[in-house]
C-alpha cells in the first residue's frame, strides 16, 4: 500500500506539475510569459462580458414586450 501511494505522490510531482515548474522558471526571466493562462483566461472573461452585454442591450432594446404595469387593477 505505501508503494501505490508513492506512486501516486511520484505521478503528482513529477509529471503533473511539470507544467508549474516550467512557468515557475520562467517567471525569472519575463514575468508577461509566466502569466500568459492568465492573460489568455483575462481575454476569454472580457470577450464572454462583452458579448453578455450585447445580448443585454438587444433584449432591452426589444419594444415589441409590454412594459405597463398590471399587477393590481388599482394600479
Amino acid at each position: 500500500m505505501n508503494d501505490f501511494f508513492n506512486a501516486i505522490a511520484d505521478l503528482f510531482v513529477n509529471v503533473l506539475f511539470a507544467p508549474f515548474d516550467a512557468l515557475r522558471a520562467l517567471e525569472l526571466e519575463s514575468w508577461f510569459g509566466a502569466n500568459f493562462m492568465s492573460w489568455i483566461f483575462m481575454a476569454i472573461g472580457f470577450v464572454a462580458m462583452v458579448y453578455w452585454m450585447l445580448q443585454l442591450k438587444k433584449y432591452n432594446d426589444n419594444d415589441e414586450e409590454d412594459k405597463s404595469i398590471s399587477s393590481h387593477s388599482y394600479l
